[in-house]
């Protein structure tokens, strides 16, 4: 078969002659023409044929070689790398940091959405420009996207859009797009969301565990106010909001400060992993009990925390992917709150 032949490039078509050439390569694949292991057209080639510049043939290849599909081998040329994928469902899953509870969502999603689809994971953590840059990289080759977004100002505090950001989701067309784990509002209604209304739900969950909570003479969140990966303020201002309305004595801290000085009736809310740890071992070193003198709460739930018998006040994470994916599979579009509760264990 002559493969040069098999490439489809319309001249007076509005689609840029680069994404011509991808689509043509992926349509050839999915028909059977390519098969694994085959030879592409060489740039040259390509470009003389169709009178092409370099660049545009080398842009095309590019993309292919970033999707997997197509692989450089030094001296002889292009090969086909995969078809199997090709004609599946292809999904471009962008999360904003590595976490055990991310890639919860992640897995639940991937086992959901079956064997009929690709999922592509990609980790932008928080950076504006990075998560352009895979946005710009990768528009047009994906049958939808899922995004979770969160991201971080100059001064490591947290922020959901940005005008770019905006502007770059909103050139998705909005049947393609699954926005998971945060909202935003004013976007269309055709866009799928599930997400955490992060103010209501923590200020639900500590209502739902008031009579565990009550015994306690002071509630103390550990808040990073600027971290690495930040944490919507929301989380702060529904747990002041509880602590007022329910008369609660109540303080913000911004870590569990090595040697921190505990006192007996003090209930901590923990959101990051060291500061989880670091309590607790301080707590043991003082020869506090956890969970009669020193109350513990973390934020977003673990099987490790299950394990250890920590309280959390925790999204569904599994129910959150599984939606996700159901709503590809059944090709719906809605704006769902993710469940999220107070589940008591020893730590209260």
């Amino acid at each position: 078969m002559d493969v040069l032949k098999c490439i489809k490039i319309e001249e007076h078509s509005r689609v840029p002659k680069y994404q011509q050439i991808v689509d043509s390569v992926i349509h050839n694949i999915s028909i059977s023409n390519f098969n694994i292991d085959q030879k592409l057209p060489s740039i040259n080639s390509l470009s003389e044929e169709f009178y092409l510049s370099r660049d545009t043939v080398e842009k095309a290849y590019r993309i292919l070689k970033e999707r997997n599909i197509i692989t450089p081998i030094r001296g002889k040329g292009y090969y086909i790398n995969r078809t199997k994928l090709i004609s599946k469902v292809n999904i471009l899953f962008l999360v904003n940091k590595l976490s055990s509870y991310k890639m919860r969502i992640y897995n639940s999603f991937v086992n959901t959405i079956g064997a009929n689809s690709h999922t592509d994971f990609h980790v932008y953590h928080c950076d504006e420009s990075l998560f352009l840059n895979l946005l710009d990289k990768n528009k047009g080759t994906y049958d939808y996207f899922v995004i979770m977004p969160h991201f971080k100002t100059e001064d490591l505090h947290h922020i959901s859009f940005t005008e770019k950001i905006s502007k770059a989701i909103s050139r998705i067309p909005p049947k393609k797009l699954i926005i998971l784990d945060n909202s935003k509002p004013e976007i269309s209604e055709e866009v799928t969301e599930i997400f955490q209304d992060f103010e209501n739900d923590i200020y639900n969950a500590l209502r739902s565990g008031l009579s565990k909570i009550g015994k306690y003479s002071k509630l103390v969140l550990v808040y990073p106010e600027k971290a690495q990966y930040p944490y919507p303020r929301r989380i702060l201002k529904g747990f002041t909001k509880f602590c007022v309305e329910n008369a609660i004595d109540f303080e913000v801290l911004n870590e569990v400060y090595e040697d921190i000085i505990l006192k007996k009736g003090d209930l901590f809310i923990t959101i990051e992993e060291s500061d989880l740890v670091n309590l607790v071992n301080q707590i043991r070193e003082d020869e506090y009990v956890m969970g009669e003198d020193i109350g513990v709460i973390s934020y977003n739930d673990t099987p490790l925390k299950e394990l250890l018998g920590i309280t959390v006040i925790s999204t569904d994470f599994k129910v959150m992917g599984e939606t996700a994916a159901n709503m590809i599979l059944n090709k719906q579009q809605s704006k769902i709150k993710a469940p999220f509760n107070f589940i008591d264990r020893a730590s209260v």
